[in-house]
């Protein structure tokens, strides 16, 4: 199956949702619209038995250089209204990534070039990286005199540490591919003709994984990080319980009791 509009290409192949932005004549800065179609997207991912893997990618040679707010719907008064700016990101930035940590199928970043403010944090937000030897990761706030949006104060700490962390957000210098996998922001680095082939392997092996399974254990993951160890303990009880009354459960304990290879059908 496969869609397309100007700006978002869509198409679901071998159980991998494949979203590419698609404006690579402006560096693929994220406008209004294409926000609101990737969130949908990766909400209806969530929905579809079909789709056990997805993959976010840009067209062109950069990834995301941030948000255009050029895209953004008119409003009638131009006078600001306290609150605005507050609404707008939870509305906005704030959205967008978390449709991702919250897309209950596992999500890879297939970085190309360039991933700059909330462009960076749409692929940091993503469970696993990839990058192109000239990929660039940029929190680009501070050269405009803001602060992070889009989770970047909430994402950046928990990969790499608050320290490291406020040195990318105070300096907003470019962080290369390669020191960008030593620092922990990315899994894995390849030759940019190599980057498709390296997403498309790692997706269709998660889409013949025990999809419930991954799903679960995203969240445990997730959760993870803002809880305390009772909450993460009992949170594991209970997905271990949910997830031993699905079929790709059961399939992986009989393949291991007959000495087979499981057939996950994501059930």
């Amino acid at each position: 199956m496969t869609e397309a509009s100007d700006t978002i290409l869509h198409r679901t192949d071998g159980g991998v949702c494949w979203i590419t932005l698609n404006r690579p004549e402006a560096m693929n800065a994220v406008t209004w619209d294409q926000r609101e179609r990737v969130i949908a997207l990766l909400e209806a991912a969530s929905a579809d038995p079909d789709v056990r893997a997805v993959v976010i990618t840009a067209a062109g040679k950069g990834f995301c250089a941030g948000a255009d707010l050029r895209g953004a719907p008119a409003r009638a008064d131009t006078e600001r209204v306290a609150g605005d700016v507050a609404r707008m990101i939870r509305r906005g930035a704030q959205r967008l990534v978390t449709a991702v940590l919250d897309c209950e199928k596992p999500v890879i970043a297939a970085v190309n070039g360039t991933a700059a403010g909330i462009g960076a944090h749409l692929a940091l937000a993503c469970d696993l990286v990839i990058a192109a030897e000239e990929a660039r990761f940029i929190e680009v706030f501070v050269r405009r005199g803001l602060v992070p949006d889009g989770g970047g104060a909430y994402l950046l700490p928990r990969l790499i540490g608050p320290q490291k962390a406020k040195e990318l957000i105070f300096f907003g210098d470019a962080v290369p591919a390669a020191e960008a996998e030593r620092l922990g922001l990315v899994n894995k680095v390849v030759p940019a003709e190599e980057l498709q082939a390296a997403a498309r392997d790692w997706a269709e092996r998660l889409a013949q994984g025990p999809t419930r399974a991954l799903a679960l254990a995203k969240q445990l993951v997730n959760a993870s990080l803002d809880g305390d160890r009772a909450a993460a303990l009992a949170a594991e009880a209970t997905a271990q319980e949910i997830n031993m009354g699905t079929a790709d459960a059961n399939e992986g304990v009989a393949s291991f009791v007959e000495r087979r290879t499981p057939k996950y059908t994501g059930r």
